[in-house]
């Protein structure tokens, strides 16, 4: 894929943000997220020309389980494997279709949350495209949730 085109970022940007009012900045001027509904998801567009569609939880909410509301010293390891075995109920229902539509997928942790993440690079000089694509990913996320 070519260099980005960043200088496209301000006007898709604009563009998003009049389109879908719940998108909010994750830090100024850079991605924009909005939340998938109650259940985790997240669909992120990033200025470098990424959509991610993810689905994660707070390693806090991971040691509150595990711990049963005692403070045991559990490492971040242990931690970060439970989170991913705790993630993949909800993953597994979109995987599949995620991966047949052209995004690729990734895992990302720290010390604040693990989540898997679904990446596919867009052209951000193409702000109907990359509507359609995000419009996408919250009917597929809609659509498996209702059937739960």
């Amino acid at each position: 894929m070519s260099e980005p085109n960043v200088s496209a970022w301000p006007q898709l940007r604009t563009a998003l943000m009049g389109a879908f009012p719940q998108l909010y900045e994750l830090e100024p001027g850079g991605a924009l997220a909005m939340d998938l509904g109650p259940d985790g998801w997240l669909l992120e567009v990033k200025p470098e020309g990424t959509v991610l569609c993810q689905y994660g939880v707070a390693m806090d909410d991971v040691m509150a389980l595990m711990s049963d509301g005692t403070p045991e010293d559990l490492g971040t390891d242990e931690v970060a494997k439970q989170a991913k075995y705790f993630i993949q109920p909800a993953v597994g229902k979109f995987r599949t279709l995620l991966l047949q539509s052209g995004f690729t997928e990734d895992t990302e942790m720290n010390d604040e949350f693990v989540a898997a993440t679904f990446a596919r690079p867009v052209d951000i000089a193409n702000p109907s495209k990359v509507q359609d694509l995000m419009r996408w990913c919250m009917r597929q996320i809609e659509i498996g949730r209702a059937h739960v």
